[in-house]
């Protein structure tokens, strides 16, 4: 059996192969949209990609299954409560697909959304009883659960949707072994819950000890931690999850139609007539010089994100970039179901050396310039864009707050009798509200160099609760050590924490946390964590590449 993870850190996105290759045959579980890596690494193992799988109607990406379908005639399966325009086979709790030596058996495990599943992995030449690992999608995470309240627009409420999340963790998940690998839908980053781990994968056993969501506590107790302080969904969720039901063009389909050069006027005339200029090179390229009313979202950071936070899905969009990004920039929009572009700037900023007219700057503002302005009796205002979490954290006092997901909608509550700097944590979030802000009309806006980050480092004060947390506790003695266990090389990590001893062991390649441990003395937390590594690593199997 090959199981292999897919994970796409823009998106935080975990897709699957599962292939036999006795049998020559391969299933995709919650593929990207742009599906040439499975149709690689098939092409590589000698196997066939028959079926692709959906856990859910995915909400923050649009998935690859019709273009599997149409590419290499893979069958869809979903879950057996969804409802969909293209034909699909329904899969109900037990229902099991089989593949050679690979079995999948499918749990209803509805409550992130009414049609979710999760899918068990057997590798039945290793052991026909005990699974091998379990795709989660967004049932759940590695330190989280998914999030309840992503299907209110369709008239589910949070609290119907989690009292199911209860009772799919309860009566279905935790009935698996603990050894058994938990291989989710998405990693930190992910705004589908509140608390995601940058592991992307764990075990059932780990998870069971460590994550919030699943320590003892009753159904009211569940409903209430679950339900609160989720992050606020981008808008564009409802429009995938809606879209992901439906039949559509594919992204190749997609792309074919929106890349083409457009010579500066053209992209001018159409940007007059509604058009979105995207401009999707680094901040600091963009603040020095940028076709004038475009918007910045560089593809160094959560691009996709926040395109389908920003943007407007109604319009069309055209891109500014360097030479070779307008597809990558296509390709991602796309991801998300973003099909809307109609063409990219030819030659990109080359196209304005002869047009300086038509060109725009955003300054930047060190940190101790900024004090110097802050104290001055004519201060700008500082803006900051980070999230209300982020803020309560830290902030730099005297600043105003509007999140950058909120902007659009109270861009129109910012001062006007003063110039503003726009800050966030380190300067990706600001070059997009700068420039949306610009785009508005305002002319007197710059952004401070490198964020809050460069405001600390620069020894200026902050606030916050942060603050305070950091003069009460913090660990110490930390100590480090990398050996061998089974094969395989193991990193321990220890530290003490409030009088007690902590340990966890990480699986150095490819990188995962198998045990966490605590105790009295350092000794007996390493013991506790290499005796349950090496418990794991013994049936855990090395699948070299072909």
């Amino acid at each position: 059996m090959i199981l292999k993870q897919y994970y796409l850190g823009c998106l935080a996105h975990a897709s699957y192969l599962v292939a036999d290759e006795n049998s020559r045959t391969a299933a995709v579980v919650d593929p990207q949209r742009d599906i040439d890596s499975y149709l690689a690494d098939a092409e590589t193992y000698g196997v066939a990609i028959r079926h692709v799988l959906l856990t859910h109607f995915h909400a923050d990406f649009l998935a690859g299954h019709l273009e599997l379908r149409n590419r290499v005639g893979a069958k869809i399966y979903l879950g057996a409560r969804a409802k969909a325009e293209y034909a699909f086979t329904p899969l109900a709790d037990g229902d099991v697909l089989e593949f050679g030596t690979v079995r999948l058996r499918i749990l209803e495990t509805p409550g992130h959304s009414p049609e979710s599943i999760s899918i068990v992995v057997y590798d039945l030449k290793q052991d026909k009883q005990k699974p091998h690992a379990v795709l989660t999608g967004d049932t759940l995470f590695i330190g989280d659960v998914g999030r309840p309240d992503l299907r209110a627009a369709m008239g589910y409420s949070a609290e119907e949707l989690a009292g199911l999340l209860y009772d799919s963790l309860h009566d279905k998940l935790l009935k698996l072994p603990d050894e058994t690998l938990v291989y989710p839908a998405h990693g930190a980053g992910s705004l589908c819950g509140k608390s995601l781990s940058a592991e992307t994968f764990s075990t059932l056993g780990v998870q069971r000890q460590y994550n919030y969501a699943l320590q003892p506590m009753s159904k009211a107790e569940f409903l209430q931690i679950v339900t609160a302080e989720q992050p606020e969904a981008p808008p564009y969720f409802n429009y995938d999850a809606v879209l992901n039901t439906r039949e559509h063009a594919t992204l190749e389909e997609s792309l074919d139609q929106g890349l083409k050069p457009l010579p500066l006027r053209e992209v001018l005339d159409r940007a007059a007539a509604g058009a979105q200029v995207l401009d999707v090179r680094d901040p600091a390229e963009f603040s020095a010089g940028h076709l004038a009313g475009s918007i910045n979202i560089s593809l160094g950071g959560q691009f996709a994100s926040w395109a389908g936070t920003m943007l407007d899905r109604e319009l069309p969009i055209l891109i500014v970039g360097a030479p070779g990004q307008e597809k990558q920039a296509a390709t991602r929009l796309g991801r998300i179901g973003f099909d809307h572009v109609a063409g990219y700037l030819e030659g990109g900023m080359a196209a304005l050396e002869s047009n300086a007219q038509h060109m725009g700057r955003t300054p930047r503002v060190a940190a101790t310039t900024l004090a110097e302005q802050a104290a001055s009796p004519s201060p700008p205002v500082l803006l900051d864009v980070r999230t209300e979490k982020e803020r309560r954290g830290k902030f730099i006092e005297g600043s105003l707050h509007v999140p950058l997901n909120r902007l659009n909608d109270r861009i129109g509550e910012l001062p006007q009798d003063r110039p503003l700097v726009v800050h966030c944590a380190a300067g990706y979030r600001s070059s997009i509200a700068a420039s949306t802000i610009k785009k508005a009309g305002r002319t007197d806006v710059s952004e401070l160099l490198g964020g809050i980050s460069a405001w600390e480092k620069s020894g200026l004060p902050v606030a916050g609760e942060a603050i305070q947390r950091s003069r009460v506790m913090k660990p110490t003695n930390f100590s480090e050590r990398v050996l061998e266990v089974a094969g395989w090389k193991l990193r321990l990590t220890s530290y003490e924490l409030g009088g007690k001893h902590f340990c966890k062991a990480d699986n150095v390649e490819p990188g995962a946390c198998i045990a966490r441990t605590e105790g009295a003395t350092k000794e007996e937390c390493e013991q506790k964590a290499l005796e349950k590594a090496q418990e794991h690593l013994s049936r855990t199997r090395r699948f070299a590449a072909p």
